[in-house]
């Protein structure tokens, strides 16, 4: 064996330091052994930070998913109000149901029912309506449901269960 700091030739395999340098016997050996560990401990590294990154952006960007569809379905309530006075003053009543309001009023995708995760109903009564806005899948597509009358004021409740008046308004 070879001193790795001064070159010269050591005595044995059982020396542990170079009697010339006084630097440390098997340095070599040593340093491959740790070059060969290395990718294997920086693979696992790079592992854990990536296993991190997920587990703290995945539920973080599918809360961003769901808050996102659930201010969209506020919007498409405002469009159904706005939809139900353009009605009430062409035709003198509230429309019964979306597809009433149709494509002349609403879109399409709106008018069907279902829209950016949720599923909307419009049931006319007497003089006036109310719409409900539920998530398509619950805790998926969105974690509150939302009711409007003709009074135009929005209320929410979190949780399956369909939003009624006695719930709190949406500020």
């Amino acid at each position: 064996m070879i001193c790795s700091s001064c070159g010269k030739p050591l005595p044995t395999e059982l020396v542990a330091f170079c009697a010339s340098c006084g630097a440390r016997a098997g340095g070599q050996q040593r340093a491959a052994q740790r070059s060969r560990r290395s990718p294997l401990i920086a693979f696992l590294g790079v592992g854990a930070v990536v296993l991190t990154v997920g587990i703290v952006a995945v539920p973080k960007m599918q809360r961003a998913v769901r808050q996102a569809a659930e201010v969209s379905a506020v919007q498409e309530i405002h469009a159904i109000q706005a939809a139900q006075t353009q009605y009430f003053s062409q035709f003198h009543r509230y429309a019964a149901s979306l597809a009433e309001l149709g494509p002349n009023l609403l879109p399409a995708e709106l008018a069907s029912g279902v829209k950016g995760g949720y599923k909307f109903t419009l049931q006319g009564r007497g003089g006036g309506y109310r719409v409900q806005a539920l998530p398509v899948t619950y805790g998926k597509t969105g974690e509150r449901t939302f009711y409007m009358d003709e009074s135009g004021v929005v209320h929410q409740r979190i949780g399956p269960s369909p939003a009624t008046p006695s719930d709190p308004e949406l500020r």
